[in-house]
């Protein structure tokens, strides 16, 4: 079947090198990279990421963790302060 396709021009570069280092033609080499890409792969399923999960203890008394990204900017506050006062 003849018909007209619009390809990257760095695809088509790719595929003239592929035709000219194996010897065939362009047209053979573009047929033969599209029934590769339509080949079923037949990879194993793959059992789903499943991520374990470690206990931290308990917060320290006077931390609400309900305010955890508040405790963060105030811990990374404090840090910056801590900086600061060494370069003096």
């Amino acid at each position: 079947m003849r018909t007209t396709l619009t390809i990257d021009d760095s695809l088509a570069e790719a595929l003239k090198k592929r035709a000219f280092e194996t010897g065939k033609t362009f047209k053979q080499v573009v047929n033969e990279a599209i029934a590769a890409g339509l080949q079923p792969t037949h990879l194993p399923p793959s059992k789903p990421f499943r991520q374990k999960t470690y206990s931290l203890g308990q917060p320290m008394p006077g931390v609400n963790l309900d305010k955890a990204l508040q405790l963060a900017g105030e811990l990374e506050d404090e840090e910056i302060a801590r900086k600061m006062g060494q370069r003096k």
